[in-house]
């Protein structure tokens, strides 16, 4: 078995699952899957962004949208996603041809009236989370023959549905590769989100350590920090995301609030007028 076979054995969904989640049949399924340009096989899994994805064909196409359109969106809706938080924020709806994205306070629309379908990740994730665990299940009775990446795959298929299995997946991640930045950020996302700022910090930092240009962790690092009442070392470590994607809308804004509240005036308007560029870029 190759090791791209056995990722996708430890994808958190099979063909079936998400045709019971969807309520469509199986060969609905698998003709979506391959407008995802995803290798149809008897070994098809996918992880949750995927359902994502096929939750929105599904909308597409019974609101009869020409499949080339369909397939125009979801393409570029796979790239559009948000990297390295979690899905459950997001509002997916379709008006008319386009499909409109809402992730809080920001919207953009993968594919340029009447709004014909929409939904939020987080009901999907709901509907996925038996099917989660029970990927997550498997993977740990199965656990001998995962890589650190599995494990790290795993997690994130399985996160939106079921915290705590990623919790435990992406440990097992960093127990196997200890330096696996992404895995570190998201472990450390998790323990963040329970209050576990200090534990969270050092997964953000070993994070930076082997991988210094990871955005994510630093920007989630200054919000650690921030919430330790670490200030100075907080908007630091907001530059350091900058520096690596000056494009960090949340992180201009937050390191906005702390410049203002230093009284450095003229940083605090630099950042929040780059934030507000970002998200009115006309």
């Amino acid at each position: 078995m190759s090791s791209e076979t056995e990722r996708r054995a430890v994808k958190g969904y099979s063909v079936a699952d998400a045709a019971a989640m969807l309520g469509v049949s199986l060969a609905r399924v698998k003709a979506w899957a391959e407008w995802l340009d995803l290798e149809v096989s008897p070994a098809l899994r996918f992880g949750f962004q995927d359902l994502v994805l096929l939750r929105t064909a599904q909308g597409l196409a019974e609101a009869r949208v020409p499949a080339a359109s369909v397939k125009r969106a979801l393409r570029k809706l796979r790239g559009q996603l948000p990297a390295g938080r979690p899905l459950t924020g997001v509002r997916i709806a379709a008006e008319g041809r386009r499909v409109v994205v809402r992730d809080g306070a920001a919207t953009w629309n993968p594919e340029s009236g009447q709004t014909l379908f929409d939904f939020t990740v987080a009901d999907l994730a709901t509907a996925a989370a038996p099917h989660a665990k029970r990927a997550a299940e498997e993977a740990r009775q199965d656990g001998e023959r995962l890589s650190a990446e599995d494990w790290y795959r795993l997690g994130c298929d399985v996160e939106a549905s079921s915290p705590a299995d990623a919790r435990d997946a992406y440990r097992r991640a960093v127990e196997l590769e200890p330096h696996h930045a992404d895995a570190h950020v998201n472990l450390g996302r998790l323990l963040h989100e329970e209050g576990k700022t200090g534990a969270a910090e050092v997964h953000y930092r070993i994070a930076l350590t082997s991988k210094p240009k990871h955005a994510a962790a630093a920007f989630n690092l200054g919000v650690a920090l921030e919430d330790r009442g670490h200030l100075r070392e907080a908007a630091a470590a907001y530059e350091r995301a900058l520096a690596s994607d000056p494009k960090m809308a949340d992180a201009h804004y937050n390191v906005a609030l702390l410049y203002e509240r230093a009284g450095n005036k003229a940083a605090a308007i630099r950042h929040f007028k780059a934030c507000r560029n970002l998200a009115d870029p006309r």
